[in-house]
């Protein structure tokens, strides 16, 4: 019986497939045929199997790639750009899947230096721009290697020296501290000093988000301002009032403040420093400044600052206003709402770059799939490799961005325990230790330093070779600063980022880097407001 089971079982499931032919054929021709429901997916696999028309991947030309993914068929030549409608087969496509760790993929340098420095004409200088002798020349003494001007500062200068308030929104590393320091001089030249230099009543003013880069616009500034006879001074955030007091009791004399939010708004409430003999006033990093930790502060000091409604306002020698300049890599949407408190937007000039919110073409970005434990041991091995292929070219020095301060420590503890000499930077540290750091970086005491965001902000790093993410940042904000300390006007060195991918919200904004790229367009979600009307004052 165990035997015959098989061939009856067989003849059962014949039946059983004949019997609804034979009922539909014994049906007469009125009687509706039973309908059978097929998927659309299964539908159009079977079209295209009939048609033989799979979805191909990008083929694979000769010449440099824009995209190279470790599966080749993945890649994309550089001469090859997608629409903004066609269908991108992504390398990241499938990374939120764990199975997908190990994998990456890299965005390709396709030139050679940074835009603001491409379509300029060879016999394009300082002196077009309508500068005074004066300025050029302390450029020259302070900074001789700058020969020509960027193309950010070529937009940015002739307006403000017109007397326009200006709202720039350019790539990181494109020259825009020169691009407001050379007017702010030449206006500070232009106009009598009706008091006698104070620190108290400074005429000009840079507010800048953090005490580092503080320190680097006022050594800047001071470079120039020594051979034009104006004294610039900082007063950095982190100490208490009896610290400022002593601080701004140092300085008998002061043209310029390059301060920090924090630091002004204690010394205003306690009339330490006066802001109505203003004549200049900068926010510098303006995205950030008017973030939410900084904006209750940032409104209160330009509501002390006496902000000039048309130029002709700021051509009144006895009753001096402020001419305002705002410069950052990417803008907040509430930009606009506050510079309808302080100022008409008719007397605004907006300037951006072709590049804002875009992939730098000039740096090579590479996007590592890994668990989180499998960070430090990659980590350790980029920095051992870096430091054998050091001992035979000039070396470059390397920041590694964490997203806390906790991570910071543990990293730097691990750091030590693998003999691996570098610096830390990082939010909570007292000011004294913070003191310089950044600046003995600058100077080579040390090739790598660990830090959180405030080392992305502004801080200039020619000798920068590579950004390593070893937590990716949390926004495509946080992403372009942290990629702008590479590759910047008058960098030694080509630049490179490593960024390490763990999360499943990491992979959403390495998809969107990854497709922008592809498609050679700015990075979504970052359409500046700057490019909108700024609405009109009641």
């Amino acid at each position: 019986m165990a035997l015959a089971r098989p061939p009856q079982l067989v003849s059962l499931a014949i039946r059983l497939l004949l019997e609804p032919r034979r009922n539909i054929a014994g049906r007469g021709s009125d009687e509706p045929l039973p309908v059978v429901l097929i998927p659309r997916a299964l539908q159009r696999r079977q079209q295209q199997r009939s048609r033989g028309s799979f979805p191909r991947p990008v083929l694979v030309r000769p010449g440099p790639l824009l995209v190279s993914a470790r599966r080749p068929e993945l890649n994309q030549p550089a001469r090859l750009t997608l629409g903004r409608w066609e269908c991108a087969p992504l390398a990241s496509r499938g990374w939120k899947d764990r199975r997908s760790r190990k994998d990456h993929f890299s965005i390709e340098r396709v030139q050679q230096e940074a835009p603001a420095l491409t379509n300029l004409s060879s016999s394009g200088s300082f002196v077009d721009l309508g500068l005074e002798p004066r300025v050029l020349s302390a450029l020259q003494e302070a900074s001789p290697e700058v020969v020509r001007p960027t193309s950010v500062q070529s937009k940015t200068i002739p307006p403000l020296l017109r007397g326009r308030h200006i709202l720039c929104a350019a790539e990181t590393g494109s020259g825009k501290t020169l691009s407001y320091l050379l007017p702010l001089f030449q206006r500070l030249l232009s106009r009598p000093d009706l008091d006698s230099r104070s620190s108290s009543a400074p005429r000009g003013l840079v507010l800048v988000p953090s005490r580092e880069l503080a320190e680097q616009v006022q050594a800047v500034a001071q470079s120039l301002g020594r051979y034009l006879g104006l004294q610039v001074i900082e007063l950095g955030g982190g100490h208490g009032m009896g610290k400022l007091k002593l601080q701004l009791g140092r300085q008998p004399s002061a043209d310029v403040l390059v301060a920090t939010p924090g630091a002004l708004w204690k010394a205003l409430k306690s009339q330490l420093i006066s802001l109505q003999l203003l004549s200049f006033i900068v926010l510098d990093e303006a995205d950030t400044l008017l973030d939410e930790s900084f904006l209750e502060l940032v409104d209160y000091i330009l509501g002390k600052s006496p902000i000039a409604e048309s130029p002709a306002e700021l051509e009144d020698p006895f009753n001096p206003k402020a001419q305002l300049v705002m410069v950052g890599a990417t803008f907040p949407e509430g930009v606009n709402q506050l510079l309808s408190k302080v100022t008409s937007p008719d007397y605004l000039t907006t300037i951006t770059s072709p590049k804002l919110h875009c992939i730098m073409p000039h740096i090579r970005q590479t996007f590592m799939r890994l668990k989180g434990a499998e960070k430090v041991t990659e980590l350790v091995q980029i920095l051992k490799q870096r430091d054998r292929a050091n001992k035979t070219k000039p070396p470059g020095t390397v920041l590694v961005f964490c997203n806390s301060s906790s991570t910071v420590n543990w990293l730097g503890y691990i750091l030590d325990d693998h003999k691996i000499q570098h610096l830390r930077l990082q939010g909570q540290m007292p000011a004294s230790m913070r003191t310089g750091i950044f600046q003995s970086f600058q100077k080579g005491s040390q090739d790598i330093l660990v830090c959180t965001d405030i080392a992305s902000r502004g801080l200039d790093s020619i000798h920068v070779e590579l950004v390593v993410n070893y937590d990716f940042p949390p926004t495509l904000q946080d992403y372009i600063h942290r990629a702008g300390r590479v590759g910047r006007v008058g960098s030694e060195v080509p630049g490179a980022i490593i960024s390490f991918v763990t999360h499943p919200w990491d992979v959403s904004l390495v998809q969107k880097i990854e497709l922008a790229a592809r498609r050679r367009r700015s990075l979504p979600g970052l359409a500046s407001s700057v490019k909108d009307p700024l609405p009109q004052q009641a």
